[in-house]
This record gives C-alpha cells, structure tokens and sequence, in this order.
C-alpha cells in the first residue's frame, strides 16, 4: 500500500503560505520593545533566512543549508540575550501572525505552533 506523504510544508501551503507569514511576523517583531533590540541589520535579509528556515525546518527544500550550513539555531542565537519573556513575546508575535494571514484556520498549524514552541524554548539562553 502506498501512503501519499506530505509534509508539514505542503500541508501549510508550502512557499506562499511561508512568504505571507514572514510578512506578517517581522513588523511585529520589529515594533514589540522587548524584541526589537535583538534585530538589527536589514530587515529584508533576516526576512528572507527566516524564509529559507521555516521551509526547510517544516519539510520543504533545505534551503538554509544550501547557503549558509547546518541550521544550528541554538547555537547561532547564542550571541543574543533570549530570555523567557522573549521566547514567549517572540511566540506572541508568531500566533499573531497565524490568525492575520488565516494560518490558524489550516488543521496542520497546530503541528507547526507546537514545533515552534519548541524551538522557542530550546533558544532561551538567559534569565530574566
């Protein structure tokens, strides 16, 4: 019997689902006071890794590790004081996000959020 296998990518609606979300993600990141010091630099290239992330981290192609390597995300956020109460504005941001760009309403989302509270917490580098 063969199973026809999507991945959380596909499931999501693969490369315009992700560019939407990104859209939507960043200007909040950008205007919430407790994580708009850790992003600095050109908005539209910490957009466009983070595109390449999520693909690659949801099952699509692995783009991050064409260019730049093994993702390593806890490592690269290592010279960055994440804290609990980033992790969890940072996950705010993301929810906010889901709900503006219809994301909640697709049933594969709740995967995505709950692998994403994973990272959020894996991340945490700092106390309060």
């Amino acid at each position: 019997m063969v199973q026809n296998f999507q991945s959380l990518f596909e499931e999501i609606g693969g490369t315009e689902t992700i560019e939407k979300l990104v859209e939507a993600f960043y200007p909040r990141v950008y205007a919430d006071p407790v994580l708009s010091p850790l992003f600095e630099g050109d908005i539209e290239d910490i957009k466009r890794k983070q595109r390449m992330f999520l693909t690659q981290f949801l099952g699509g192609p692995p783009l991050y590790s064409q260019e730049f390597g093994p993702p390593a995300m806890k490592q690269r956020h290592l010279p960055f004081e994440i804290t609990p109460l980033r992790a969890q504005r940072w996950l705010a941001c993301m929810k906010e996000a889901f709900q503006q760009t219809g994301l909640e309403q697709n049933p594969a989302s709740v995967l995505f959020y709950d692998r994403l509270m994973q990272v959020a917490a894996i991340m945490v580098n700092s106390p309060e």
